[in-house]
């Protein structure tokens, strides 16, 4: 869904994919700030603890993958 990428607060998704994605992006760009109220907030939009370690490792798994492409200067497709 390219409005996803555009704006996910205006894509036409769910509630519980929105709170997955403001997760998702305080964790890239705020990682520090991540807090239990975070992770409370997507137990309560119904993901599981096991859910939540895999959005966490994905998340985590491509900015891991972006800094090392930035930092050696490569340019992607």
């Amino acid at each position: 869904m390219k409005e996803v990428a555009v704006d996910f607060t205006k894509a036409g998704i769910s509630k519980e994919d929105k709170i997955m994605l403001y997760y998702s992006k305080k964790l890239t760009e705020k990682p520090a700030a991540i807090s239990e109220k975070d992770i409370k907030a997507l137990r309560k939009a119904g993901f599981m603890d096991r859910d939540i370690f895999d959005i966490n490792q994905v998340v985590a798994y491509f900015n891991y993958v972006n800094r090392i492409a930035d930092g050696l200067g490569v340019i992607l497709e």
